[in-house]
């Protein structure tokens, strides 16, 4: 455990609760591994490029690169997390959202959960949105909308007009796009969604590149019903199973996913 606790306070973990977002205005991680996590990520999106890969589709980058687990399963990133879900922990699932300057596309609004349907028994993914660049409205920041997270399927519709994240997105008029409240994080700050918080962001037309790290952890109470398929894989991240899953080994490649799917056809996941 780190010697500086990184766990929220009870008003955060209310805050959290009430609206299904946080902002807690600080930085993540210690400056030297926040470093060192900035400089793996800028030399994975070059060799994604060069394979024909999209910036904004880099899903599950740890299957390929388990040395990620050094950030996945940090203490500070867990003692967080725990903060919410308590202390035995699953690595669900991790995305570098990379907007790139100028083309950097739109993602709709969704809810993650709507992608994840049937896979998690409860649905209560938390979700660290962690800022590797600024983060702003000027570049596609996540916006997302307080205290939508009571349902998490609501009805989808196909995207209209230039290619965007997601195929589908929430049917328009279906909530109040006015209330929604833009993420601004600085690098190495983080924002917290529950997986049935309504959220997305606008395209990058900007000079600055926008990217993000996803990581995605919920109890090992919850039940894992299965995925995309069966080379997808979960991580006992902290204390210790409850649900009778089955997990991954951190320390080696997801063999079966790295040959299954290359950059070009990785699926479009969250």
């Amino acid at each position: 455990m780190s010697t500086v606790t990184a766990a929220l306070s009870p008003d955060q973990v209310a805050a959290f609760r009430r609206q299904g977002y946080l902002l807690p205005g600080r930085q993540l991680l210690p400056a030297a591994d926040f470093a060192d996590l900035q400089a793996t990520f800028d030399g994975l999106l070059a060799d994604w490029i060069a394979q024909g890969g999209r910036p904004e589709h880099m899903d599950v980058p740890h299957f390929r690169h388990p040395g990620l687990m050094r950030w996945l399963l940090h203490d500070d990133v867990l003692d967080v997390v725990e903060s919410l879900l308590g202390p035995d922990l699953v690595l669900f699932s991790s995305h570098f959202i990379c907007k790139p300057a100028g083309d950097g596309r739109r993602v709709p609004w969704h809810e993650d959960s709507a992608y994840w349907k049937g896979r998690w028994d409860p649905m209560d993914v938390v979700t660290i949105w962690l800022a590797l660049d600024a983060s702003t409205p000027e570049n596609g920041c996540m916006r997302v909308i307080p205290g939508s997270h009571d349902n998490g399927y609501s009805d989808y519709v196909p995207v209209e007009g230039a290619p965007e994240v997601f195929g589908t997105r929430i049917r328009p008029g279906s909530f109040d796009e006015a209330a929604a409240v833009d993420c601004v994080l600085a690098p190495g700050e983080y924002s917290l969604h529950h997986a049935k918080m309504i959220h997305g962001s606008e395209p990058n037309r900007s000079p600055r590149r926008r990217c993000g790290y996803t990581m995605r952890y919920i109890s090992a109470a919850a039940r894992h019903l299965g995925g995309r398929d069966d080379t997808f894989q979960i991580y006992l991240a902290r204390g210790r199973d409850r649900a009778g899953n089955a997990y991954g080994d951190p320390t080696r490649p997801n063999a079966a996913w790295c040959e299954k799917y290359s950059p070009k056809n990785t699926p479009k996941g969250h």
